[in-house]
């Protein structure tokens, strides 16, 4: 087993780390954000909170296991990745982020508003087919197997998970305990930005770099899902994150 736990970001499912793994060539734990692959759990909320206890729980098994826990996360994995390392800092050895930061100053990309918005996002998730999703993925960076993979699980389960998940954060604007528990992150930390992001952009991740004393790497070439698009770049600078750590 392992000490180190991805956690894949929205509208993802483990699957999207293949690329990186791959390229890794070491086993790691993909864990499924409930309700993101398949049926979440009777009676779970699918709110910011119930997401980062259901992480932090994850990591106290780990913990338990393996000892000290390399986090690694993307994209709505990388807020829960902070939000846990955050709550949890003495279960964590070093943390890592791709495409997603807790920034107060942050107000969200014009989906999060939409998913955020009531009967607004509804429509839009019963108008949003699995072969456009499959499209948008293709344009993204994703490779065809993959981008058909992903779309395959845009099913009832998650796009019901993504709202709750969105309406909880107000449409990804975060204030009181989320960012204020920050202070406790360890100093362990690497932000990964993508020069062509357009859901989080360079400055908002390089200005969570510099308020954490993180190390920050730039793939000048990649979009959001830069763990796809450049996983030997982002394997390499894992690897030197990791022996440092």
């Amino acid at each position: 087993m392992t000490n180190r736990i991805f956690v894949h970001g929205v509208p993802d499912t483990p699957a999207i780390w293949g690329p990186l793994i791959a390229a890794l060539s070491e086993t790691v734990a993909v864990p499924a954000l409930p309700g993101f692959d398949g049926d979440g759990p009777p009676g779970f909320a699918c709110t910011k909170d119930a997401y980062a206890d259901w992480l932090v729980a994850l990591m106290e098994a780990q913990h338990a296991a393996f000892g000290p826990l390399d986090l690694v996360g993307h994209d709505w994995g990388a807020l829960l990745v902070l939000r846990a390392a955050s709550l949890r800092p003495e279960l964590v050895r070093s943390w890592a982020v791709a495409g997603g930061a807790l920034d107060p100053d942050y107000r969200g990309h014009r989906i999060a508003r939409i998913w955020n918005t009531p009967v607004l996002g509804e429509i839009f998730m019963a108008v949003s087919s699995q072969r456009a999703m499959a499209r948008m993925f293709r344009q993204s960076g994703l490779p065809s197997e993959l981008a058909a993979r992903e779309a395959a699980a845009w099913r009832a389960p998650m796009r019901r998970a993504i709202l709750a998940l969105y309406r909880s954060a107000d449409g990804l604007r975060f204030k009181g305990d989320w960012i204020a528990r920050l202070a406790h992150l360890s100093r362990r930390g690497l932000v990964i930005s993508a020069a062509h992001d357009p859901y989080m952009s360079f400055d908002v991740l390089g200005r969570f770099a510099r308020r954490h004393d993180a190390t920050l790497h730039l793939e000048p070439d990649a979009g959001h899902w830069s763990i796809v698009e450049r996983p030997d770049s982002i394997a390499a600078a894992l690897r030197a994150h990791w022996k440092a750590a």
